[in-house]
């Protein structure tokens, strides 16, 4: 192989290119990983050193006490309890309403749709934060502070909106011959909906449930706002709480964010094989 060939090729995927974007891809790996690995190691560090310059990622007299202190002596295991309640109960409510809305903006021309369609819209450009106030104000006049389907509610409200929009757009792709076939073949609109549609658009439902997920689970100034029972706070409120007014408890801070990434990433690898486009090509033959 002659220099010319190793910097450059015809096709334009030459040797030095691959180097070239495999080094890229290792680096930034690097710098993306390496700050998860100084958690981990200041979450089996013992107390006495967390101030420790020791740049080892395990060091010599690592011990798991922090994990054990914070499923033992700490209500972690509650606050876990009620974030995963949360979360799914409000993710699988956001994503079966918003499945059935952008089906029926997708499908259906109806008086205010265009209205409706920019209102989605312009929902996403208002900072969360800013809709606190009114959440709080609607909540309390109506009884639902401090309450679990008060709070789901007010999660639904900032998460329904963009998981329609990311739905629409992809029931958008989907033949209607499909349906008009499920149609022919007896079936009646729900179970074209059901069997036909939903199927054909798991890689955006799985996105919108990731979306969902996330957000709700890593959220606390609703969480803060709503939820006042000791009984019912979430892990980022009684993480929280491991931050006092004179010192920070870093050996089970960072042992508490380490077990609370466990479910995203269990769900992540677990929807993974959905996360993928194409699975309508060839479904209609022209």
């Amino acid at each position: 192989m002659t220099i010319r060939q190793f910097f450059f090729s015809r096709r334009g995927d030459s040797p030095f290119k691959r180097i070239l974007i495999h080094a890229v891809l290792i680096c930034m790996c690097i710098i993306t990983v390496y700050p998860v690995l100084r958690i981990a190691s200041v979450s089996i560090r013992p107390s006495n050193r967390l101030l420790s310059t020791d740049m080892a990622i395990i060091p010599e007299d690592a011990t798991l006490n922090n994990y054990v202190s914070m499923l033992v002596e700490r209500d972690f295991l509650q606050w876990l309890s009620n974030s995963l309640l949360l979360t799914i109960s409000t993710s699988l409510i956001g994503v079966s309403i918003a499945a059935s809305s952008a089906y029926a903006i997708s499908r259906w021309y109806f008086p205010g749709r265009k209205l409706m369609i920019i209102t989605l819209l312009a929902t996403q450009m208002i900072p969360g934060a800013m809709l606190l106030l009114p959440l709080y104000i609607i909540a309390t006049r109506a009884g639902l502070i401090n309450t679990w389907h008060g709070t789901i509610f007010a999660y639904s409200v900032t998460a329904v909106p963009f998981s329609i929009w990311i739905l629409k757009g992809y029931y958008d792709t989907i033949p209607r011959e499909l349906e008009q076939a499920g149609l022919v073949d007896g079936l009646n609109r729900f179970q074209v909906f059901y069997r036909v549609i939903l199927p054909l658009s798991a890689p955006a439902l799985a996105i919108a449930l990731l979306f969902n997920f996330t957000q709700i689970w890593n959220d606390f100034l609703l969480a803060r706002i709503f939820l006042q029972s000791p009984s019912m706070i979430t892990w980022p409120l009684g993480l929280a709480r491991l931050q006092e007014q004179f010192q920070t408890q870093w050996g089970l801070f960072a042992a508490g964010a380490m077990m609370v990434s466990v479910p995203v990433m269990a769900l992540f690898l677990f929807s993974a094989r959905w996360l993928i486009t194409g699975l309508t090509l060839g479904s209609v033959k022209g």
